[in-house]
């Protein structure tokens, strides 16, 4: 799952009075609308290092993606993401499309952004792999920490059947966003995937995942983002259609995004 920083609405007026040289207010900032929209186009969807489409091996396995945002100036947000995908989850349904809607709050505590909320991940047709995360970040400069914990009882098909269930599955992540050349940022990040006892019993394993690559923006709220992901497990979701392949393997991924 990936969506959009929410945006914050600053209009400032300045006027001059009291004075033999006072001018007439200037006018207010044009105000930022609170809704916002992004498409994109993917060579490969992978989540937290690992490929959402497993019916075939290759390196490319193209997806489209788009999303909607709300952004209140008072730190409230809601918003909705989507992106194609292809799996299969435990009982053997078809994953088709994943739906994620999301909704918190962002607030500056001293020289801290922070970010709490909550987030749920639906397949239609495929409601074993739905799941439930609250989640909070921190950020400093070009530096967030997001921490996600599962509170659903199955984490993407993991801790469905049986008698051990996924909750409490943990998601750290740590990424780096900086401007280095006019229109050039670099991006990396690295994350860790932690299973309570419970959920390593219902099939569940521990891994990190990392990204690193750069984006370019072309103006026009376009972008272009190339990135190197992977994860270092060569573990795969028990329900891959091709197990024999590690939705883990590194892959360099192209994604095109119109931001508006």
């Amino acid at each position: 799952m990936k969506f959009a920083p929410a945006k914050v609405t600053l209009a400032v007026l300045v006027a001059l009075s009291g004075s033999a040289f006072a001018q007439t207010a200037a006018p207010a900032a044009e105000p930022v609308d609170p809704i916002s929209y992004n498409i994109s186009a993917v060579s490969n969807y992978k989540y937290r290092g690992q490929d959402q489409n497993t019916s075939k091996t290759t390196g490319f396995k193209p997806a489209l993606q788009g999303g909607v945002d709300y952004a209140n100036p008072n730190g409230f947000y809601v918003g909705n993401w989507n992106s194609t995908v292809n799996f299969l989850t435990p009982n053997g349904d078809k994953a088709n499309v994943e739906v994620d809607l999301y909704g918190g709050y962002k607030f500056p505590l001293g020289d801290f952004g922070m970010d709490v909320g909550a987030l749920t991940y639906y397949y239609p047709g495929a409601t074993q792999a739905n799941t439930t995360e609250l989640y909070a970040a921190a950020s400093y400069g070009p530096v967030t920490a997001k921490y996600s914990n599962t509170v659903s009882k199955g984490y993407f098909g993991v801790g469905i059947t049986g008698a051990h269930d996924a909750r409490g599955t943990g998601y750290l992540n740590l990424a780096f966003a900086q401007e280095i050349m006019p229109k050039v940022t670099l991006k990396a990040s690295v994350g860790s995937t932690m299973f309570t006892t419970d959920g390593k019993k219902a099939g569940g394993t521990d891994y990190m995942d990392y990204s690193v690559g750069a984006s370019y923006d072309l103006g026009e709220g376009m972008s272009v983002t190339g990135s190197y992901v992977g994860a270092n497990k060569k573990n795969s979701y028990t329900y891959a259609i091709d197990s024999s392949k590690s939705v883990n393997n590194g892959t360099f991924i192209v994604m095109l995004t119109k931001a508006i």
